[in-house]
């Protein structure tokens, strides 16, 4: 289970802010500690310790007191930092027995804090934190500055710091790291226009030394240690002569892209980029970038690609083993290390690099293998059994954006963090432990939320990297989620924003901004009001949000609109544009008049998102003018649009038919009558999740009047009579079908339904019931127009299987509601015979010989290839069937189905279930490897409607 202890995410509180016995008091209102940090320490901590300094004047009002002797302190508290073997201060302490810290030498970032007494002649008590290694210490100081209440994202979001009356250091001994990834970082790409126009104005167009401090600070207060820099325009080590000392110094360590081998940038490559024809200008080029590098902490980049991050023409796995051998012999002449397994290297395996891997290219033992994902969060491959022990070891390069196929997606974030986890839990699982980096792009746009701006996706991604035990449940997302929110904006709102994060998440994971102007239109407009309810699911959210927002304090609004309300709020009116065009097509075909008010609708709402970007714009009086200038309307391929462009709508003319001006369309139909044949109602039981409607509108300009009759009294209508007005009044009303089912006759029978107009020809609809029930013992889902739709926490039950193999709920999961995993991955490969297994209990009422079930699960692939994402099912007592959902691929390619999959959040697979008999059955599910997920099950009994998500749930009893 996550902990959450004062303000500080996941890790023990050694800090309090009320009196506590045998504490020490370090600040209160008006107060601040000395912070004693030895000259001869690193100077990243030295800076670090000003940066929490700074920290305890936003909290108390008064700063504290960086020096470098503890006799400086002029009374107030102490805090003494510093780095074994490089603080006299803190090798002091150790020797005399004052200070233990055996849990921490020798390990990689490390730290302990602890109160020691009588420290030094003058200093009665004082808070010691001791780091194995440089951003061991840092790390200490950045703690101590989150549980006082600094956010991380205290400058980059905004996040108003907590004021405290007092803190009192607790007296405990506190020890924290390694971290569970060696290496974790960030990669800032994708960065025109946003973080491009917005350096250009404030730091004079270059992503010079002052930009990158403010990015050190927030990954070294995010604990991170790595950092991939800008690429489309830019040379980090070129554009400020002060950036790689900088890094230094602070305690990054520097990396270059997949494409940019020996730290060069992109933009210093030389022409032509080819290892066949310019071999010897290629290997200065990189020499001449290992050379400047030495003296930094750097994580060597090998390898090549083609120019422009793509595939070299030339270029073949052979060739590419001269490229790293020759890196390599770089390596150990430059930095004098003839034993590379001492230097940390990096290969990454991305796109067709794959190919050569698979093909059987050698890379040195010495090198982590870094594995890609498919630049849209699902892993590609992991360790296998043979890579396990390489002393290189292996890592993952994840996306949060991307440009490129399907679609650029890198306006605001479209991250589900359930499906984060289940990814990097995986891959974490398959011990890729050394290096974690992930494709932010602009930082800030995607440096949000896993929602709408990558701050959430970033800190939760960090967050699992430094501690990955604090993540080893399936609903730790959750627990994140309310620590994160607390931290944020406090306890009294954290589960409302938690909720709102996960909701987020389940909205857009069904499918990116950037291609909801794909046609066929995703969403049914006419079954299950697919549309509509989608909608009605983003307003709903919204409208909670900004609740939760009014009820803050104002300085706390403003990191929450940028974090949570915001990327709502923008998400909503997108959505909204795109559905209410589609809606508009559909009702001018009807001849609605609400065509007219949907394309009124969709220019008002388009208009809208101009004044969200601009209400953006203008916080803190221009302080982040520009993050929200990617283009997100009207793309029509992968690459950015030229401009935002509104969807096309159409109106239509008001002269009325000759049958009046009432016209009447029901759910799931397209028809409209008078006029079309006339549109049956789908039938009604006591089990059918959705409620049955009738539209009634007005189709030209007018008045008229209007009853609704149902035939008999078991049945009504709500409203049954109103007024139909265009263009002043209201054009459209939805009536809706309610049955006293204790009156209505057993079985199947029909109503009549009579819409008559005071004027104009009536409407005679047929609404077919049927008064049916499960028997009283019954406990599952109960089918209702030949479908069940399952979602995957409501099982009837569950059995473990060999080896304590489980099947684990994850909630927020997936496009509608939570998903179902294998657990642990160490379990291995899992048989029918002996595996762990869901059972789903649904009643038919329909007979049918050629039953389906459709089984969603996530766009993931084979991430071992001799052992593919495997299920299994059984209806009853029926042999059980074996499916391999995701078709085999050259590693770097694409499995058969995956565009279809990425563009749609889901990959869904149909297979024949068999004859189904009305009666009581039992679905068997058994998920036989590691990684394999399901999102949802839908059994088709002949009666499931064309729609993007499937049918809405069924109707659950004794649950």
């Amino acid at each position: 289970m996550l902990t959450i202890g004062t303000t500080a995410i996941g890790q023990p509180a050694s800090l309090a802010f009320s009196e506590i016995e045998g504490g020490l008091k370090l600040g209160s209102t008006g107060s601040a500690p000395t912070i004693v940090i030895d000259g001869k320490d690193w100077p990243g901590v030295t800076r670090a310790g000003n940066d929490l300094a700074n920290d305890f004047g936003l909290v108390t009002g008064t700063k504290g007191k960086v020096t470098t002797s503890t006799n400086d302190h002029a009374g107030s508290p102490v805090i003494i930092a510093g780095t074994l073997g490089k603080s006299p201060l803190i090798d002091g302490l150790v020797s005399s027995g004052k200070l233990d810290v055996s849990g921490i030498r020798g390990k990689w970032e490390s730290f302990t804090s602890q109160l020691v007494f009588d420290p030094s002649e003058g200093v009665t008590s004082a808070l010691v934190l001791a780091g194995s290694d440089k951003r061991g210490t840092i790390f200490a100081l950045y703690d101590v500055s989150e549980q006082i209440g600094v956010s991380p994202w205290y400058w980059w979001a905004d996040v108003a710091p907590k004021k405290r009356t007092g803190i009192y250091a607790i007296n405990m001994k506190k020890t924290q790291g390694p971290p569970s990834i060696k290496y974790r970082g960030i990669f800032l790409n994708d960065e025109q226009p946003a973080l491009t126009n917005w350096v250009s104005e404030k730091y004079g167009g270059k992503f010079d030394s002052r930009f990158h401090a403010k990015v050190f600070e927030l990954l070294l207060r995010l604990r991170a240690n790595y950092f991939w820099p800008t690429m489309w325009n830019s040379k980090f080590y070129v554009d400020d002569a002060k950036n790689g000392p900088l890094a230094d110094e602070m305690g990054i360590v520097m990396g270059t892209s997949h494409t940019e081998p020996l730290a060069r940038a992109d933009k210093e490559k030389v022409k032509p980029w080819d290892w066949k024809s310019n071999q010897n200008n290629l290997k200065k080029y990189m020499e001449d970038g290992a050379k400047r590098a030495k003296n930094w902490e750097t994580l060597w980049t090998l390898g090549m690609r083609g120019d422009g991050d793509t595939a070299s023409p030339t270029l073949d796995a052979r060739q590419l083993v001269d490229v790293i051998t020759y890196q390599q012999g770089v390596l150990k002449t430059v930095l004098g290390q003839s034993d590379l397994s001492k230097v940390p290297q990096m290969w990454c395996v991305y796109k067709e690099v794959g190919g050569y891997y698979q093909a059987g290219m050698k890379i040195p033992d010495d090198v982590t293998i870094l594995w890609s994902d498919d630049n849209s969060g699902n892993i590609q491959r992991l360790p296998i059994s043979s890579e396990v022990n390489r002393v290189g070891n292996a890592g993952v390069y994840y996306h949060f954006d991307y440009v490129g196929d399907p679609r650029n997606y890198k306006w605001i974030n479209t991250i589900q963090l359930s499906k984060t986890w289940e990814q990097m839990h995986l891959a974490f699982q398959k011990n890729a432990t050394q290096i974690w980096v992930v494709n932010v792009g602009d930082l800030k746009p995607l440096a949000r939320l896993s929602f709408p701006r990558t701050e959430i996706p970033i800190s939760h991604f960090l967050d699992m990297a430094y501690d990955m035990s604090q993540f080893t449940k399936p609903d730790s997302t959750d627990s994140w989620l309310r620590a994160w929110a607390t931290r944020e904006f406090g306890a009294g709102v954290a589960d409302g924003t938690a909720e709102a994060m996960a909701t987020y998440g389940k909205l857009i994971i069904r499918r990116k901004y950037e291609l909801l102007n794909r046609e066929p239109f995703l969403y049914n407009i006419a079954n299950y009001d697919e549309a509509e309810n989608v909608l009605g699911e983003w307003q709903r959210l919204e409208n909670k949000t900004q609740t939760i927002h009014d009820g803050l304090d104002t300085d706390t609004q403003i990191a929450f609109f940028e974090m949570v309300l915001h990327p709502i709020m923008a998400g909503r009116v997108v959505q909204q544009v795109y559905i209410n065009a589609a809606r508009n097509k559909e009702y001018a075909k009807q001849k609605r008049m609400s065509a007219n008010i949907l394309a009124a609708d969709v220019k008002a709402t388009y208009a809208q998102d101009t004044v969200i970007q601009k209400r953006y714009h203008g916080l803190l009086n221009g302080k982040w003018n520009h993050m929200m200038d990617q283009l997100h309307f009207g793309y029509n391929n992968w690459q950015d649009p030229s401009q935002n462009t509104m969807p096309s709508v159409q109106t239509i003319g008001t002269t009325a038919p000759s049958s009046g001006i009432m016209g009447v369309s029901v759910q799931n139909s397209a028809a409209s009558t008078p006029g079309d044949a006339g549109p049956a109602l789908s039938p009604v039981d006591p089990y059918t999740p959705e409620n049955r409607t009738i539209d009634i509108y007005a189709r030209g300009a007018g008045t008229v009047e209007f009853t609704i009759t149902p035939a008999q009294p078991y049945v009504k209508a709500s409203p049954s009579q109103g007024t139909l007005s265009y263009p002043s009044g209201t054009s459209d009303m939805r009536a809706t079908l309610s049955v006293d089912w204790a009156a209505a006759p057993s079985g199947a029978s029909k109503v009549d339904i009579i819409i008559k107009p005071k004027t104009g020809t009536e409407v005679k609809l047929s609404l077919a019931l049927n008064s049916i029930a499960v028997p009283a013992s019954f406990k599952g889902y109960v089918e209702s127009n030949g479908a069940v739709t399952m979602e995957m926490q409501h099982f009837a039950s569950r059995a473990p299987g060999a080896a304590n193999a489980n099947l684990e709920v994850i909630p927020h999961y997936g496009r509608t509601d939570s998903g179902l995993t294998l657990l642990p991955i160490a379990a291995g490969t899992q048989t029918v015979a002996t595996g762990p297994k869901a059972i789903y209990v649904f009643y038919a009422f329909s007979s049918t010989a050629n039953a389906k079930l459709s089984v969603h699960l996530p766009p993931s692939f084979n991430v071992n290839p001799s052992a593919p994402l495997k299920y299994a099912f059984a209806l009853d007592a029926a042999t059980p069937t074996t499916v391999t959902p995701v078709p085999s691929a050259t590693l770097g390619a694409m499995p058969g189905g995956w565009n279809d999959a990425v563009v749609n959040g889901a990959r869904v697979v149909s297979t024949a279930l068999g004859r189904v008999e009305p009666g009581e059955h039992r679905l068997s599910l058994w998920l036989l490897e590691p990684g394999t997920t399901v999102q949802r099950l839908v059994v088709d009994l002949g009666g499931v409607k064309a729609s993007y998500l499937g049918p809405p749930e069924s109707a659950k009893v004794g649950f």
